[in-house]
């Protein structure tokens, strides 16, 4: 293979190994950072990166595994089958929001699909660094296409050979071709061939996993700590050193767990390259990489100095990185920074981590050390460190210092006097890289334009100052002003519905796809004599907001104060317009697609219940907090014969196909039961119809029959929750009656019919699971609650006089009401027998 390989996948397989050798390919023909390589998995339609060279497994993490539908560039090349290049951060930011929010670098990015026989069989993609435009990248873009063609015949020749194509475990993670080690210097062991003793500093033991305690002789304790097809050449290098011979240069070794180590030897008898003065051993070792006199002026330094490897292994470590960090060398060289030092693998610090190795630029940043609680009276924040990390091609070099807490790291730009006072977290969560991936987990949670305004108000204006917001939405070619802030009373009212023909910069940004900044009042009035102006003092931005290559809207943001725009801020703000018009076209989808939801759900559902002399009935839907706001319950009650039929349903999921799907049933039961046909007859039939009109929907359902006259019930069950039974003298009852699968699921399906007498006074109550259900707690408890709160509102209800069953329906609803995170919707539906003297 051509890189090295690191972690538990040491001895990758023929189709690892193609996929790593086209990776370390494809970095030396892009001069790219890192690369990758997605293979199909087991589960429909889900991408898992495969192969991964140039970084670290653990901080891809969450890009491990992709859904082939999802907005993001590997998918659509895989899709779509065409190749994906993004030259910058600016058009990632454009094309795909979340992606770039995600990984907010200055990097550009490749994706182009391996062909296959009837598809793609995945995606080699590469990040690299930037460039101005698409057309710098032209000529990695035509090499990758020639390299994802030969290894897409390769894996062909695979797969003819009977080898599998899915991806179903972790990554593969890669060292890039041609890259060393990071340094590591200071374990040390020796033996005595005439003793037979082997010592061992912390350092070595930890490195090459020797015991703690107790070393036996090097046969048993050196050379069964190298791999076991090593271990003869050791002994024999070994044997070499101690008659005056050792190699000139360092030895490659692995361990017996499969990590690489360089080890040099030498003999003190005849060198003067001993471990420590007057060390009086014939052969001695130190595991390195490249032990050096640079490495030698490192460990004098009163800064901590560490680096690591592009797979995040710490290779070196002068004594006051180890202080600095609170760990001991032994414990950390040789292993990943999150494992070696636990608390810099949080979160924020994997963020910087990622800069680094995809950026050419230095990252820094402060962190507290972990476990050492300040002291109330330590004004200087003694806990805190600056940490500086300088990317290299084959190494990370990595400085780390005191500092007090709130001061800037080493080298980073001063802050600005806005937030001078602001406290760490405040800082970074305003810098540029933070102000994406804070927008964009806030667009993600808004569903409705009015919403994703709001989100703009609060979360971008404040990053930039702004003061005042205008964002307009286009319908018909007119803009139509969706929400504003800021702006004197009625002042924008002249520019509702502007058509695009207008000379005006909040249309012209957008006919133009040209964000427009104007640095004061006056440049705003010049570039557009005549216009209205809100202020005499202040300065305006005019962003375009286009998704997906169609306009959404304009955006207009206010400043009280002139101020000048640089070309970081104007990428950033042209950026953060792409998501808001991803956003907004979301919204405006939903928006459509929930009005015709609920119009469906209000024409399907019952508007009264039949007026029956022998029996009461109550019905009540709640539609979901969350989401569509529309469900797939529903329930009826229908004139069966000389019965009545009492129904109520659940079909599985929300939005417009629920909707129709609880349609179609309802109306097929309606048919069903005015045909009176048998409990078990209307469920077989429905269960059919649902298989034949939607094969991948299902729903549960409870019919029940009801003679008014006798009070029988005879009830059939379709996966649905147990009816409640409240009887006339109190006594309430869940019926946990016999029934059959969900419909939809089994064409053979048989529903069973058990009969149940109803006196007069008794209260049936049918309901669905979103009545029911909560978070974190068992169905079971829901259904208890339910049948407590029944026993106790049911207690007149059909009798003369008593309550009606509309406000035991109200009673029993109230909680679900009043809540703001429900998450399911809910259907009830009530039946009493009457009593009195004509009954």
């Amino acid at each position: 293979m051509t890189g090295s390989v690191e972690g538990r996948n040491a001895e990758p397989g023929r189709l690892a190994t193609l996929l790593a050798d086209a990776a370390a390919e494809a970095i030396r023909a892009t001069d790219g950072r890192a690369a990758g390589i997605y293979l199909s998995s087991g589960a429909p339609g889900v991408l898992r990166l495969a192969v991964l060279m140039g970084l670290p497994g653990r901080l891809y993490r969450p890009w491990w595994r992709l859904h082939a539908h999802r907005r993001f560039p590997v998918a659509d090349a895989y899709r779509l089958g065409v190749q994906v290049v993004l030259p910058n951060v600016t058009e990632a930011m454009r094309r795909y929001p979340q992606f770039a929010a995600g990984l907010p670098f200055p990097m550009g990015t490749i994706c182009v699909p391996v062909p296959g026989k009837e598809g793609p069989y995945g995606v080699l993609t590469v990040l690299r660094s930037a460039a101005s435009d698409a057309t710098e990248v032209l000529a990695e873009r035509d090499r990758l296409a020639e390299l994802a063609e030969d290894l897409g015949v390769a894996v062909r020749r695979l797969e003819e050979d009977g080898e599998p194509l899915v991806w179903d475990d972790e990554p593969l993670c890669v060292r890039p071709p041609g890259t060393r080690l990071a340094p590591v210097r200071i374990g040390r062991f020796t033996w005595d061939p005439a003793t037979d003793v082997v010592t061992a500093d912390d350092a070595a033991r930890a490195l090459l996993r020797l015991p703690a305690e107790g070393l036996p002789g090097p046969a048993a304790i050196l050379t069964g700590a190298v791999a076991p097809g090593e271990a003869d050449r050791f002994l024999e290098l070994l044997c070499q050193a101690s008659r005056g011979g050792p190699p000139p240069a360092p030895v490659h070794l692995h361990t017996s767990d499969g990590t690489p180590r360089l080890v040099e030897l030498w003999n003190p008898d005849v060198t003067d390259r001993r471990p420590a003065a007057g060390a009086p051993y014939p052969v001695g070792g130190i595991v390195l990489d490249a032990a050096s006199m640079a490495d030698a002026a490192a460990d004098q330094l009163p800064q901590g100095v560490f680096c690591l490897d592009r797979l995040g292994l710490i290779g070196y470590a002068n004594p006051r990185a180890a202080e600095l960090l609170g760990e001991p060398r032994a414990r950390f060289l040789g292993r990943p920074l999150w494992e070696g030092v636990p608390w810099l693998g949080e979160a924020a610090c994997e963020d910087h981590l990622r800069a680094a190795l995809l950026s050419p630029d230095p990252v820094h940043f402060h962190v507290r050390r972990s476990g050492r609680a300040e002291e109330p009276h330590d004004r200087n924040g003694g806990d805190w460190l600056a940490v500086s990390v300088h990317p290299g091609p084959d190494i990370l070099t990595c400085t780390v210092a005191p500092a007090n807490r709130g001061t800037e790291a080493p080298a980073a730009p001063a802050p600005t006097p806005a937030s001078a006072d602001a406290s760490d977290a405040e800082v970074a969560a305003s810098s540029p890289v933070h102000r994406p991936i804070v927008l964009a987990i806030a667009l993600t949670e808004a569903a409705t334009a009015r919403q994703v305004s709001a989100v703009v108000m609060q979360e971008l204006l404040p990053a930039f100052g702004g003061r005042r917001l205008a964002i307009y939405l286009l319908q018909e070619r007119h803009l139509y002003l969706a929400w504003e802030t800021g702006f004197p009373p009625g002042f924008l009212a002249p520019f509702e519905g502007v058509s695009l023909s207008a000379r005006l910069p909040g249309v012209e940004t957008l006919t133009t796809g040209q964000p427009l900044f104007f640095d004061s009042m006056q440049a705003l009035s010049a570039a557009y004599p005549g216009i209205p102006l809100d202020a005499t003092e202040g300065a305006r931005a005019f962003l375009p907001l286009i998704a997906s290559g169609r306009p959404v809207g304009s955006c207009i943001l206010g400043f009280d104060r002139p101020r000048s725009f640089s070309t970081e801020e104007r990428t950033v703000l042209t950026a953060l317009a792409g998501l808001i018009a991803h956003a907004m076209e979301k919204a405006q989808r939903y928006e459509t697609e929930a009005a015709l939801a609920r119009g469906l759900q209000r024409a399907l559902l019952p508007r009264q219940l039949p007026d029956h002399p022998r029996v009461e009935t109550a019905g009540r839907y709640l539609p979901g907090t969350q989401g569509m706001d529309v469900g797939g319950d529903w329930y009826d009650v229908v004139e069966a014969g000389d019965g009545i039929a009492l129904v109520i349903g659940d079909v599985q999921g929300h939005g417009v196909q629920a909707a129709a799907t609880m349609g179609q049933l309802r109306s097929a039961v309606r048919a069903f039961a005015l045909d009176d046909r048998p409990p078990d007859e209307v469920m077989s039939s429905t269960n059919h119809l649902l298989i034949d009109l939607e094969p991948s929907q299902f729903a549960t359902c409870c019919y029940v029959r009801l003679d008014p006259v006798t009070g029988l019930a005879r009830v059939a069950r379709a996966g649905h929750p147990p009816p409640l039974l409240r009887y006339a003298d109190g006594r309430t009852h869940v019926l946990d009656l016999p029934g059959g699968v969900v419909l939809g699921v089994d064409p053979l399906a048989r529903y069973p019919v058990t009969e149940l007498p109803m006196d007069p006074g008794a209260v049936l109550a049918l309901y669905t699971d979103g009545l029911v259900e909560r978070p974190g707690c068992d169905i079971d408890e829901g259904i208890t609650a339910l049948r407590v709160a029944l026993a106790r509102a049911g207690a007149t209800a059909g009798r003369p006089g008593g309550r009606p069953l509309a406000a035991v329906v109200e009673r029993l609803t109230v909680t679900a009401r009043h809540a703001v995170d429900r998450h399911d919707d809910i259907a009830l539906l009530l039946a009493a027998r009457r009593t009195g003297p004509s009954y």
